[in-house]
């Protein structure tokens, strides 16, 4: 019998955290509630829960998950308090899986084209040369290509990859590669997720046109040590977290190629003197002050070193960030945080006996204050604001006493005011509305020039410090849901956003030597105008998840370069390029299974993308780049035993646009090319199968040791799918021909991962 004790009409709130008791990992859409009265409510993705009550008293109080035995505690409750609650795993149940959704959040949630997937979803999927790829796991995503074979750049929905926002734990990633593409930066073994929003992200965030990539390492709260790792053909890696304290976390975790270690076998002898590696490291710490107060400091460093006799070229990227969030009394939430960004590249060389060096780099600083407040089922308001400080070194070239050569470099502000508020009229019918302010400043010292036809013909120096340009945009977002039942829905949404800053490169598939260079006098900001509509539908108690998404943008001031642009070391940057217009539009076809024997999910996404451009192929229209008319994805795991399951991704897409001469002519018995216009003709269509086969040698849960073996085969059935296409002449015939370069037939690998 639950007694209450009433002591005055007021509102209290009970609030807290659902973990894992053994790890410390959060539980999202556990069940928190309360039998008398009956109120009840599902925790977040980071696990946390509130609870309004309208009287204090005491209470019987409960929490439940899926897989774990439920926990109950009575608590007198006399004003707003924490709760937390820590489950313990049901070992006599199947093995669990942490989703961070909801299972019908498709269906009820406001937001629509977000794709979320877990370190686990992740994991499950074939691995190329046994490396787990996040970047690799979201291109299998319903409107997200892949821009080249065996790469991690994407685009999404017809955007440039430079479009696309990548943060880890709230901080910048400018190259999120490793080894020219092939691999990502993030180490799947520390993350907890992602979330990748096509369009449609949070007001918080801005800069960016495409998407946003938000990557979340664990926040746990481990009650003793353990660690997680693997040993792959090229690879290894090793992640520990532990408690210090009862209220002190922490988390390293390190990854390490060794493809160089086999070049010491070989007999040639520059072979044996060459290096080609990447390593990179994370770190976490978390101290809760109380619950109500916790500080994070997350870092990052990753590197790649290419080293042979003519040269050392390296690359890498560095993050770090402090956070600080706090709970106040009225349901109000703040994450305060500064974070730190840094990407750059070198290449020395010493051939016959002379030093060069080039180097480049972005660097950014930035202060963020995001808050979070409840009000009332009318009144969901999140508001803050931000400001960074980019620096950008565009070049230096130095070759001691010949050549010293350097891009100036310059600096800018980038600053954001935001506020957004979520209604729910009904149980069936809710709105976001929300705008963000965003303001951007070029700063001397600085050299702007003015240019004719794309040359220099004037110039104005800005002294150091000073402000000589503003560009302030208003960017509005608007969404809606409307529930037909407890099971479909259709949301429809509007964004429109603001990018200042771009990627020097004509290239589709990129280049580590790409270029930052922000928008000034003669670069106009970016914009895209969106429209989305969509239909969601679950089937069998949330089994089976069905989407359908529409969506048109309207680019402006789109970038693009002339022909045979110089994009390296030119001061006259600018001069190059050109700015026109775009649109891209689509529909989006995605079913998934997400429980039993076999999961796994299938889409299909018709899409076009394209541009005009005044000075750019005669000012006719042309394809983007990024476009491809179809594309699907297949993705399968069956668990053919509680030791043994087999996974399957099949793709197939549109090859990408491109140019090749369409004619010739001959001049003193030279032959020339004549080029088509841009984008007419296509590269072959592409497509590959990959399998994993992962196989636990033993199931004892009481030993601390636990491990298990992956085979993959990447794209079984050999196809050669082109990574570049050249044109050459026979010297016999003087005919022309054209030969594909393809990286990767059927590639088998192995890895053994652990856990202990």
């Amino acid at each position: 019998m639950i007694v209450f004790c009433a002591v005055s009409a007021q509102n209290i709130e009970l609030r807290g955290r659902v973990t894992e008791r053994s790890s410390g990992e959060p539980l999202p859409s556990a069940v928190v509630k309360i039998n008398s009265p009956a109120l009840s409510t599902v925790t977040d993705n980071q696990g946390y829960y509130t609870l309004k009550l309208k009287q204090s008293g005491v209470y019987q109080v409960s929490a439940s998950y899926i897989g774990y035995a439920e926990k109950t505690v009575k608590v007198e409750i006399k004003q707003s308090q924490t709760l937390d609650f820590k489950l313990e795993n049901n070992v006599q149940l199947d093995e669990v899986v942490i989703t961070s959704t909801a299972p019908d959040e498709k269906v009820k949630s406001i937001t629509m084209g977000v794709e979320r997937l877990s370190a686990l979803e992740i994991k499950q999927m074939p691995a190329l040369m046994g490396e787990v790829d996040l970047l690799k796991a979201i291109q299998l995503l319903p409107g997200v290509q892949a821009t080249s074979e065996g790469g991690s750049g994407f685009s999404v929905r017809g955007g440039s990859p430079d479009q696309n926002l990548i943060l880890i734990d709230n901080t910048t990633v400018y190259n999120a590669s490793h080894l020219m593409g092939f691999f990502s930066v993030f180490n799947n073994d520390v993350l907890s997720g992602l979330d990748l929003y096509k369009g449609d992200f949070p007001v918080r965030y801005g800069g960016r046109l495409s998407s946003l990539l938000d990557v979340r390492t664990k926040d746990s709260q481990p009650e003793k040590t353990s660690a997680v790792g693997g040993i792959g053909l090229i690879s290894s890696r090793l992640t520990m977290e532990g408690p210090i304290g009862e209220k002190t976390s922490w988390l390293v975790g390190g990854r390490r190629s060794y493809a160089d270690l086999f070049l010491k076998l070989s007999s040639n002898e520059s072979l044996r003197n060459s290096a080609v590696y990447f390593y990179d490291m994370n770190g976490k710490m978390t101290h809760r002050f109380s619950n109500r107060d916790i500080i994070d400091f997350n870092g990052y460093y990753g590197l790649d070193n290419f080293n042979s006799e003519i040269g050392v070229f390296r690359y890498g990227n560095a993050a770090a960030s402090m956070t600080w969030k706090h709970t106040y009394k009225d349901n109000l939430l703040s994450r305060i945080s500064l974070n730190y960004s840094r990407y750059d590249y070198s290449l020395e060389s010493a051939l016959e006996g002379m030093e060069a060096t080039w180097k480049s780099s972005i660097t950014d600083y930035q202060f963020r204050a995001d808050m979070t407040h409840q009000i009332s089922d009318l009144w969901n308001l999140t508001y803050g604001a931000t400001s960074m400080f980019h620096v950008f070194e565009p070049g230096h070239a130095l070759m001691p006493e010949v050549v010293d050569y350097k891009i100036a470099n310059t600096g800018s502000f980038e600053h954001g005011l935001y506020l957004s508020n979520e209604q729910k009229f009904s149980d069936v019918f809710s709105v976001k509305y929300g705008v963000r302010m965003s303001m951007f400043q070029n700063i001397g010292k600085a050299t702007v020039y003015t240019y004719q036809n794309g040359t220099p013909v004037d110039s104005v120096t800005h002294a150091a410090g000073k402000i000589y340009n503003t560009y302030v945009a208003l960017e509005p977002r608007a969404g809606f849901v409307w529930r037909l039942g407890e099971s479909s829905s259709i949301k429809g949404n509007y964004v429109h956003n603001v990018q200042f800053m771009q990627l020097a490169n004509n290239s589709a598939s990129g280049t580590p030597l790409d270029l930052w260079f922000p928008a000034s006098p003669n670069i106009k900001p970016q914009t895209v105008d969106m429209f989305s509509v969509g239909y969601f539908r679950n089937f069998q108690d949330n089994m089976y998840e069905t989407s359908f998404e529409t969506y048109y943008k309207n680019n402006r001031n789109l970038i693009d370069f002339a022909e045979h642009a110089n994009l390296m070391l030119n001061k006259y940057l600018e001069g190059e390029v050109r700015m026109g217009n775009g649109r891209a539009y689509g529909a989006e076809l995605m079913v998934r299974k997400t429980k039993g024997t076999l999961n796994g999910f299938v889409n299909y996404t018709l899409s076009r993308s394209e541009r005009t451009v005044p000075d750019v192929n005669n000012g006719k229209t042309y394809l983007s780049p990024f476009d491809k008319t179809h594309s699907i994805n297949a993705v399968a795991n069956y668990e053919l035993s509680k030791r043994i399951t087999l996974s399957a991704i099949w793709v197939y897409a549109t090859g990408n646009p491109t140019t090749y001469p369409s004619g010739r002519f001959e001049i003193e018995g030279n032959y020339y090319p004549l080029y088509s216009g841009r984008n007419e003709f296509r590269r072959p269509d592409y497509h590959r199968l990959d399998l994993s086969f992962t196989y636990i040698p033993r199931l004892n849960p009481s030993r601390k040791w636990s491990g298990e073996w992956n085979l993959s085969l990447y794209n079984v059935y050999n196809k050669k799918n082109p990574w570049m296409i050249t044109l050459s002449e026979d010297h016999d015939t003087g005919l022309p021909y054209s030969e594909m370069i393809y990286l990767f037939g059927i590639v088998p690998s192995i890895s053994y991962n652990f856990k202990f």
